[in-house]
């Protein structure tokens, strides 16, 4: 383990010289360079990596370095086949790190899983459809299948998924939106009808403020720093609320701007950096509008307003009870949850009373709480109050992480479908949807884990690593029949399979897909809900792969015969796809002809433009409480020791559940994954001093041990009692019903933990 305390700002040198370590890795450089240069541009293909938008000029490259790494991971010219399972049984591979599993390259034969063996060995297409079509029509009821999906499925592929699912009969569709952003999608919807944000990137051009929640883009959606620093350069003002000092929301020099890498200068892009605890962001909210709320009254007094009062009431609902909730909220409840001082949470008010224009954006470290939906509606109702919902430069901006992942859901993968929805799939395609309620992913594996659900088929993804309480999801996958993968590498969820079990391999987004000798393009919906097409640009080695599409018709097909649709006939052009999209799903009419648009095009928001879709017809002030404490009581008496709070995060050499490298280079953190980041003052107050073992057990209070060990512990700038670890590495303490209320998301960001001398050596770790 490496600690060295990075100086540099995000971006720069360092990004540059990263980018071009991780191209010579591939050992695919000179096609991967070419790659690059079409990554986000027109007659290109989207990025692989997160959901940010595209700027619309076309004169420079659209890539970042973390979205170089994905590129260069996915195009790699290694590949992966039988051969290599000859070698190693699965049990073998269990060993390895999860690096070792996708650095072996791309899988190129369809794989089948032999338990006798213990091996996987290759099978053809036709005998792998023909497999999962005996299971799934073998079962009892539709709904013993668990249809799970990675936000990084294109539109095509996820609209034929849905459909073949609901024609099947089941609306279980365990979905990679369960685990992040749901907490987004039920709050807004709540508040303002729509489970989206209102802004475009274009909004971003005009914005006074943006106040910056729970995220760190300069890992985790980089592009965002160049949109951040335009808005600096033109005077507006950065407030951050981030539990950890990230360098990406301090200093960001532009690799594309020849006086930061000439120079060697940078832009400070927050003007306030605030560092609340875990879950604390909707007290910090609560302060600053309890303040604002003070100001308004006395404004009042001398016929003077802070707040927007045309706004609220010709567009709005239930105000009299949210101020009497804010006002009802002490400041000790807000200075204790928040871990900020009334001074901190005014300065943040004076910079959002002088702004005109506001956007507030978020990530997950305001989604994965117990308390996350009545966060999301903080945040709405401190906008609503301003009028800032629809204006230009104002707004909510839930930022998603994965490529797709809202474009997914626009599709229909959706456990609990709307009835719009579903009547428009009928009357499109002459069949009656199921209407129950499908299974999310916490469900999915609880239903695996009873023995009720039999088979499990992922479009992409990587289930066992991405989901909590990693061994109870291990074991429920394992008592499936069947599981089926459709992926482009192999990765942990591959080694837990099924009775059953088969690998299909895919193209990735940087490959030509050929259908018929013609060159297809697939579509991908950005977090603006700007609808836009990917095409890949280099002609590479694809073996046996086959499109996600592809793979969908040959499944439905083996399935259903031509029922509701000729599938295989489906795939010889994916224009005839976004034709039955067009008729379906709202806002794609005339898709084929609106996708020759530069940039694509722009799906709308109802909030937007002030159409509430809620009950009322109006944006609707939600009066939640402060959450009692983001550790219960009961967690608390189970121990005598100190509890804190840990969140899981990603390293910069990291991508969801994807491991690049062992360098966290912004944090100074290289070599391991197994730390646990602490303030000095805790570590000292536990008898421990900064590099020493620890074991982390998780407060839940279910007879169940879900433990750790062997972290090294760190000195970090953080709030004292707070913790951050990896992720997947931390999962296990993630108890499976640990998770957020009105939604099923796990708790990743709140979790109760004690942290004790290990009491054990060190395992060798395979890197």
């Amino acid at each position: 383990m490496t600690v060295k305390k990075y100086k540099g700002a995000a971006g720069g040198w360092g990004s540059l010289v990263s980018t071009g370590k991780h191209l010579f890795h591939s050992e695919n450089v000179a096609k991967n360079v070419l790659n690059l240069l079409k990554t986000n541009q027109d007659h290109g293909f989207d990025c692989p990596g997160c959901a940010w938008g595209e700027e619309k000029k076309s004169d420079r490259f659209k890539f970042c370095e973390n979205g170089a790494k994905a590129v260069n991971w996915e195009a790699t010219s290694r590949r992966l086949t039988a051969d290599f399972f000859e070698q190693y049984t699965v049990s073998m591979l269990r060993t390895q790190s999860d690096y070792f599993l996708e650095d072996q390259g791309r899988l190129s034969v369809p794989l089948l899983y032999q338990a006798d063996l213990d091996k996987y060995v290759e099978v053809t297409w036709e005998d792998a459809f023909k497999l999962t079509a005996t299971h799934l029509n073998a079962l009892e009821d539709p709904n013993q299948a668990e249809f799970y999906t990675s936000g990084r499925a294109s539109n095509e592929a996820a609209f034929l998924y849905q459909l073949f699912v609901r024609k099947f009969g089941s609306n279980n569709f365990p979905d990679c939106s369960n685990m992040c952003h749901e907490a987004s999608g039920v709050g807004l919807k709540k508040t303002i009808g729509v489970g989206k944000g209102t802004v475009t990137l274009e909004d971003f051009d005009h914005a006074d403020a943006i106040f910056v929640f729970g995220q760190n883009p300069g890992t985790n959606h980089p592009r965002m720093l160049h949109t951040l620093n335009h808005a600096v350069n033109r005077g507006a003002n950065i407030v951050t609320f981030n539990t950890l000092k990230e360098r990406g929301l301090e200093r960001f020099a532009n690799p594309q701007s020849p006086a930061n890498m000439v120079l060697g200068t940078s832009t400070k892009l927050s003007s306030l950096y605030f560092t609340p605890n875990l879950g604390g962001d909707m007290a910090a909210v609560r302060g600053m509008v309890k303040i604002l709320l003070a100001r308004h009254e006395i404004a009042q007094e001398s016929g003077q307003q802070v707040f927007d009062v045309s706004f609220i009431e010709e567009n709005t609902t239930g105000l009299e009870d949210y101020l009497a909730q804010v006002k009802a909220t002490t400041w000790e409840q807000i200075i204790d949850q928040s871990g900020l001082s009334k001074e901190q949470i005014t300065k943040a008010a004076d910079v959002y009373q002088q702004a005109e224009r506001v956007i507030v954006t978020w990530a997950m470290g305001v989604t994965q709480h117990r308390h996350s939906v009545a966060t999301v509606t903080e945040l709405a109702n401190l906008q609503l109050l301003f009028g800032q919902i629809g204006k230009k430069g104002g707004g909510v901006c839930p930022v998603r992480g994965h490529s797709n992942v809202q474009g997914d859901r626009t599709m229909g993968i959706d456990e609990k479908p709307t009835e719009a929805l579903l009547n428009s799939i009928e009357k499109a395609f002459n069949f009656t949807p199921p209407k129950t309620r499908g299974h999310n992913a916490v469900q999915a594996v609880e239903a695996m884990l009873r023995g009720e659900s039999k088979v499990f088929m992922a479009l992409g993804g990587n289930f066992a690593a991405a989901m909590p309480d990693t061994e109870v999801t291990r074991q429920a996958m394992s008592r499936c029949e069947l599981t089926v993968n459709i992926a482009t590498k192999l990765n942990r969820t591959h080694l837990y399979p099924g009775k059953n079990a088969l690998i299909l391999p895919c193209l990735g987004r940087t490959d030509i897909d050929l259908q018929q000798g013609n060159a297809q393009k697939i579509t991908v919906e950005d977090s603006f809900s700007m609808v836009h097409a990917s095409q890949g640009v280099v002609k590479s080695d694809i073996r046996e792969m086959r499109s996600e599409p592809a793979i969908i018709a040959g499944i439905a097909q083996a399935t259903l015969g031509d029922s509701p649709v000729k599938w295989l006939d489906l795939i010889k052009d994916y224009d005839q796809i976004r034709d039955l999209i067009s008729q379906t799903i709202p806002g794609f009419s005339n898709m084929n002809e609106r996708l020759k648009e530069p940039g694509g095009f722009y799906l709308g928001n109802a909030a937007a433009e002030h159409q509430w879709n809620t009950e009322t017809k109006k944006a609707q002030f939600q009066h939640k409480p402060l959450p009692e404490s983001i550790v219960s009581a009961t967690q608390r008496a189970l121990t005598k020791n100190p509890v804190f709070v840990l969140q899981t995060l990603r390293s910069h050499d990291q991508y969801n559940t994807t491991i690049y490298g062992f360098s966290d280079r912004y944090r100074g953190l290289s070599g391991d994954r197994h730390i646990i980041l602490l303030n000095e003052s805790d570590i000292t107050a536990l008898g421990l001093t900064s590099g020493d073992k620890v074991d982390i057990e998780a407060l839940w209070g279910d007879q169940i041990v879900r433990k750790v060990t062997n972290f090294t512990v760190l000195g970090y700038d953080i709030p004292v009692g707070n913790a951050a670890a990896y992720y997947p590495e931390t999962n296990p303490l993630v108890a499976l019903a640990n998770y957020g209320d009105e939604t099923f998301t796990p708790n990743a960001k709140s979790i109760a933990i004690v942290i004790s001398a290990a009491k054990k050596p060190e395992p060798e770790r395979i890197v």
